[in-house]
């Protein structure tokens, strides 16, 4: 049986319309990298996207205390991504990645 692996795009949002493509591109690039540093792997990334989207629909009191953690974690790794990728480009305060599960 084969199992399809779980994939994820990374767009930022809402920074100024001056900055060329490939620096948006690189910064993105940046982003997933920290996050998949954090995680371990790109499948480890989309598989936590995953988790969490599906726990926006859960009442707080079912959540499981390792999906608790996971929260935690992604909030952390999301920080030091964000820190990873405006390196060098300055940050915009209403600037944001927006992360999807790809397919």
């Amino acid at each position: 049986m084969e199992t399809e692996e779980l994939t994820y795009t990374v767009t930022l949002r809402d920074y100024p319309e001056s900055l060329p493509e490939r620096e948006r591109t690189n910064a993105e690039r940046r982003y997933a990298k920290a996050m998949e540093k954090a995680f371990g792997s790109a499948g480890q990334v989309a598989a936590a996207l995953d988790t969490l989207r599906s726990l926006e629909e859960s009442p707080p009191e079912v959540v499981p205390p390792a999906d608790l953690a996971l929260l935690r974690q992604w909030g952390k790794a999301s920080t030091a991504a964000r820190q990873a990728a405006f390196q060098g480009l300055g940050e915009a305060e209403s600037a944001y990645f927006d992360v999807h599960l790809a397919g």
